[in-house]
């Protein structure tokens, strides 16, 4: 019934995942190597013209967008329910996942680029990368801004940092008394911003939410559910594609810290 196209390393890909291990539904998995532009192939299009992952396809018909995909699987089946059955809390889950996808789901694009994903670029033309950059329906933009070389800018990385801490001090304000985001159960609310934090712990950013308990005690809690190893599997975390990759990011960006911070003396 379900095809799930996705990537390994994904965020939004693993959301899915993760929902789809708390509703317990069974899918086969198409894992799309992103870096050989697999999402950008006529056939993926076909199914999402956006040319990115996660892609549902249930009974042939695809569910694109990764919060669509996890609303509509939990609508679909409606035993253990990731949405609370009162209207009030309901818009509180949506509420929350909306700034999800404004704040820390766009903000760890920019750590994740110049601590792994940026090297694929390397050995391409500046006018290959390019031509790259102006076929991502979605990311066009966001790709043509990044010096192929460098990476992005250290002003980007900070407003990351700060999109993290910003989203983490806000989640604390509910974590800090309830076990979830909303309540005492868990939501869709607490999958959608996982992924962003999982990712931003293995690059070496934890210092952002350590002096949050409410926000670790969370995460800690996050990690162990089922779901969790179904949805991060083995090669799921660039740590895991890239080793080393956590310390090499970290001594680059205090670098690139202290000459900012140099020149603006």
């Amino acid at each position: 019934m379900f095809e799930l196209y996705n990537a390994t390393q994904s965020t939004c890909s693993q959301k899915v995942r993760y929902t789809m291990a708390e509703k317990k539904l069974e899918f086969v998995e198409h894992r799309l190597k992103l870096f050989k532009n697999e999402q950008l192939r006529p056939e993926y299009l076909k199914l999402n013209p956006n040319g990115v992952v996660p892609t549902l396809v249930h009974d042939g018909t695809p569910i694109i967008d990764s919060s669509v995909i996890m609303e509509y699987v939990d609508e679909l089946v409606p035993d253990d329910p990731l949405m609370p059955a009162d209207l009030k809390e309901r818009a509180t889950v949506r509420t929350w996942m909306r700034f999800f996808e404004e704040v820390p789901t766009v903000a760890v694009r920019f750590p994740s680029y110049n601590a792994a994903f940026a090297r694929h670029f390397e050995k391409m033309s500046g006018e290959e990368f390019k031509e790259l950059a102006a076929r991502k329906p979605l990311r066009d933009k966001f790709l043509g801004e990044m010096n192929k070389e460098k990476g992005f800018s250290v002003q980007r990385m900070k407003d990351a940092e700060s999109s993290i801490r910003k989203t983490a001090a806000r989640m604390e304000t509910s974590l800090a008394t309830h076990s979830y985001l909303v309540g005492e159960r868990i939501t869709l609310a607490d999958i959608c911003v996982l992924p962003a934090l999982i990712r931003m712990e293995d690059l070496g950013y934890e210092r952002l939410w350590r002096d949050l308990s409410g926000v670790v005690r969370w995460l800690a809690r996050m990690k162990t559910r089922p779901a969790y190893a179904i949805a991060f599997y083995d090669g799921s975390l660039l740590s895991q594609q890239y080793p080393g990759i956590k310390d090499e990011h970290q001594a680059k960006l205090r670098a690139a810290f202290a000459v900012d911070e140099s020149d603006g003396r």
